[in-house]
């Protein structure tokens, strides 16, 4: 398939451009004329492979550009905007943004072609995620695709409210962090071999921490490169191990059963998928399939695997808050707010509870956590500043005190 722009002008006159994929021209000429407008120019478009690499590698959407977009659809059509014309004027907004407008630019001319928008987006499924995909088209099947997109536009914009806090929550930590790291390295590799080099001169006996420093200071300088590899590894080592499913699952594991972040980490995702299952129950999506979406977007295994067996519970006739009950992962609070749910026929409202619970919980759990790691974090600067100065320190008041 090879990528066209092309220009050309609708009944009443507007000009119209847009880039579509297809065989040949002539595919592209009865694709645009099968919309209803008249072509003016058909081009074929050449892509650098350079650029299409940095469009994949580093052109992702950010959950920020879907839920702006999501949101200004929904106002559009609430304001009684067809679905054509709103991503139209969509379309002429996203200039700058390349990726948005490839995505803009795709789902009009699918529309245009008699497409509904949910299968112009499953091109983009790795972007917007399954759960988004099967909302817009519930919406879609079920006439109600304006309420569905205001009410996808409110949970992405509360899920990019709670990364945001917890991302910034987290920004003064990793920066003090990586900063230790830095001044750590330097000092083994760079200041102190030029002290130890001082103090063989003088010929005597090295203390103890001294002795230490200068051995610790000696494999730096001997496996420097060991530093910058550490993180180079674990990269590929878990690059490696995602294509794993008994890694996978060992590893989220293990990250769920970590003091304090474990805790939070759990918080976190089960305030994401409740509210994810929320509103797809809203737009009409089944419980089952509800599941089996939110299973594949929960981001862990052990989460994954157990939403997996609840909608195969729930498919073979079990309640759903008996089948939430048979697994620890879960808090005794979300077994007891899905029996609410279920026995009251507003699950998806119970669930929407469970998700602002659980945020709230998280940024509280967030708070705390960082309010300790700054402490902690003084402590051990305190405890390195103090153990270099006596290391230093400690030859030459040994010497002084010789004479």
């Amino acid at each position: 398939m090879k990528k066209f722009y092309y220009r050309a002008k609708d009944w009443s006159g507007k000009t119209v451009q847009g880039e579509i994929e297809a065989i040949n021209r002539q595919n592209v000429l009865e694709s645009v004329k099968g919309t209803g407008l008249v072509p003016l120019v058909i081009e074929e478009k050449k892509t650098s492979l350079l650029s299409e690499f940095m469009l994949k590698s580093f052109g992702k959407i950010g959950l920020k550009q879907i839920s702006g977009f999501t949101r200004q659809l929904s106002t559009m059509m609430t304001a009684g905007l067809a679905l054509t014309d709103a991503l139209s004027l969509l379309r002429e907004q996203m200039v700058n943004d390349r990726k948005m407008y490839e995505v803009v630019d795709t789902a009009l001319n699918s529309v245009r072609g008699g497409l509904p928008l949910g299968t112009a987006l499953e091109k983009f499924k790795q972007d917007f995620g399954d759960a988004y995909v099967a909302s817009i088209k519930a919406g879609e099947e079920g006439g109600v695709l304006e309420e569905v997109l205001s009410k996808l536009a409110k949970n992405l914009e509360d899920q990019s409210e709670f990364q945001g806090k917890v991302k910034g929550a987290m920004v003064y930590p990793v920066i003090v962090v990586i900063g230790m790291l830095i001044v750590v390295f330097i000092m083994m590799v760079f200041v102190v071999p030029k002290l130890t080099s001082l103090y063989s001169d003088f010929g005597s006996k090295m203390p103890a921490i001294t002795q230490a420093l200068m051995d610790m200071s000696g494999f730096a300088v001997k496996f420097w490169f060991l530093f910058p590899a550490i993180p180079f590894g674990y990269f590929v080592i878990m690059r490696a191990g995602a294509q794993n499913p008994t890694f996978r699952l060992k590893k989220d594991g293990l990250l769920l059963r970590l003091p304090i972040v474990g805790e939070l980490n759990t918080k976190t995702i089960i305030a994401s998928t409740a509210r994810t299952l929320s509103m797809m129950l809203s737009a009409g999506i089944s419980l089952v399939d509800g599941l089996k979406i939110v299973a594949d977007v929960s981001g862990n295994e052990q989460f994954k695997l157990a939403y997996l067996k609840i909608a195969e519970r729930v498919e073979k006739g079990f309640p759903i808050a008996d089948s939430f009950s048979e697994h620890e992962i879960f808090p005794l609070i979300v077994n007891q707010m899905v029996a609410t749910g279920e026995a009251t026929g507003k699950l998806d409202e119970v669930l929407l509870k469970v998700a602002d619970y659980f945020a709230t919980e998280s940024e509280q759990s967030v708070k705390a956590l960082t309010s300790a790691i700054e402490p902690l974090i003084m402590i051990v600067l305190g405890i390195g500043v103090a153990f270099l100065v006596v290391a230093v320190i400690m030859p030459i008041y040994n010497l002084t005190s010789q004479f």
